[in-house]
């Protein structure tokens, strides 16, 4: 069997058997396998398309690339939860600590940012410290002292998925349902949860801009985790404008803190509310959604939620004083405000494009050996439905670079759209796959 011969398979329209797929895995996960076969071959599956038998067979030998974890020592359900991403998406930040706080454990094994969205590591390595590379047995220690640890794949865990992830990332191949469902799945399967509750993204900011193809994804995703003895749901929620007030890595840190003080972005801190609520209903801790909604509010006002995620910032050796003192978080040097040139209420915006803007700053990657600047970001100052006049701000960029910034201020010059007439305001939650209520 060669590469070769299965790229022009796979470009000529034809399935792959499961037997091709795992050569095709398991050869570039032991470097036998080289980048440009591998990309050659994920442009041609993004192409021409996978079959659910493809899919799933992807998602098999991604997630036997590595070790399939298992928590026996941990009582109660384990709970995950996974994002498609978008802008401004970091619930991660905010949910863990609730969902831990109230009684369950969250293993949750998270991305670098994708794309033109952010990664859950990369927000949390902005904390001084912070340790994303925890072993196994670490990851262990850590979930049974605080009941959440967040961390990227490890050698021993899909590491299939790991090289094909970030080789997606460089290569355009990003925005394809079989690639995304393997690669979600494969790390999720792996970290030994019993239930998973997805938030897929739909609009201009989303990898899935179309709702019936967002709806698909999640629908795809469910039945995979279901297959494999999971229980799972899936919200499909709305990105056509940035998910809070602001992006960039320190930025969202500080968020995500706000939120969980009680304050914060009511979009933001809105869905964190609601996928934890449903996080504690598949975790059997509440006997419904609407019980574990009241279960997370209270977490919050208690103030039980931020003492959680201040207790595994420390766990995972990061400086937990950023809970107190927002300026050791890294911070740009230069601010500069992108006003309107026009009038009228704001109807929609070019997501991406902001995502995109953040990434031209420094905030994101164009090369997978890329390090990320945690300290710039984009604060938002309107939202979809606001009367605007002629010089007001719309973003502020934080930004280190005045040559980025030329580049990232048209972006964001141009990504907004205007109307005459009001618009309605966006629903945060579209549907649900797979109610359990």
């Amino acid at each position: 069997m060669r590469a070769v011969d299965l790229i022009r398979k796979k470009r000529d329209s034809h399935e792959h058997s499961g037997e091709e797929i795992n050569f095709l895995v398991s050869g570039y996960t032991r470097g036998e396998i080289p980048d440009y076969q591998m990309s050659a071959w994920l442009m041609a599956a993004w192409i021409r398309g996978l079959s659910r038998a493809e899919i799933a067979s992807l998602t098999e030998a991604m997630l036997h690339s590595g070790e399939v974890i298992s928590f026996p020592e941990l009582p109660g359900k384990k709970v995950d939860k996974h994002s498609t991403g978008g802008v401004g998406d970091k619930t991660s930040l905010i949910l863990a600590p609730i969902v831990a706080a109230g009684g369950l454990h969250v293993p949750m094994i998270s991305g670098r940012g994708l794309g033109h969205t952010g990664g859950t590591l990369d927000k949390l390595e902005a904390i001084p410290g912070f340790n994303t590379a925890l072993s196994l047995a670490e990851f262990r220690r850590v979930l049974r002292e605080c009941g959440m640890g967040l961390i990227g794949q490890t050698a021993e865990i899909a590491p299939a998925d790991k090289k094909i992830y970030a080789l997606r990332d460089v290569t355009s191949t990003v925005e394809n349902i079989g690639l995304i469902c393997a690669s979600i799945m494969s790390k999720k399967l792996a970290e030994g949860i019993d239930a998973l509750v997805l938030d897929v993204k739909t609009g201009s900011g989303a990898f899935m801009q179309k709702e019936d193809d967002a709806v698909r994804l999640a629908e795809l995703m469910v039945e995979t985790a279901r297959r494999m003895g999971k229980t799972a749901v899936a919200l499909i929620t709305d990105m056509d404008q940035p998910l809070g007030r602001f992006a960039g890595h320190s930025h969202e840190v500080i968020e995500s803190i706000e939120v969980l003080r009680g304050r914060g972005a009511a979009d933001l801190r809105d869905l964190s509310l609601e996928l934890s609520a449903w996080m504690f209903f598949l975790g059997e801790r509440t006997k419904s959604v609407d019980e574990g909604r009241a279960l997370a509010e209270k977490l919050v006002a208690s103030g039980e939620a931020l003492k959680k995620f201040e207790q595994g910032i420390a766990l995972q050796s990061g400086d937990a004083r950023v809970i107190d003192n927002y300026e050791l978080l890294p911070q740009a040097r230069n601010r500069q405000k992108i006003e309107s040139r026009s009038n009228g209420y704001l109807a929609a915006t070019n997501c991406m494009e902001f995502g995109i803007a953040l990434a031209t700053l420094g905030g994101g990657r164009e090369k997978k050996e890329d390090t990320i600047d945690p300290g710039v970001g984009l604060e938002f100052h309107k939202r979809i439905g606001d009367r605007i006049t002629t010089g007001e701000t719309l973003v502020t960029v934080f930004y280190n670079s005045d040559a980025k910034l030329a580049e990232a201020a048209v972006r964001i010059e141009n990504s907004f759209i205007f109307s005459d007439q009001p618009v309605p305001p966006k629903k945060l939650v579209r549907h649900l796959v797979g109610d359990l209520q």
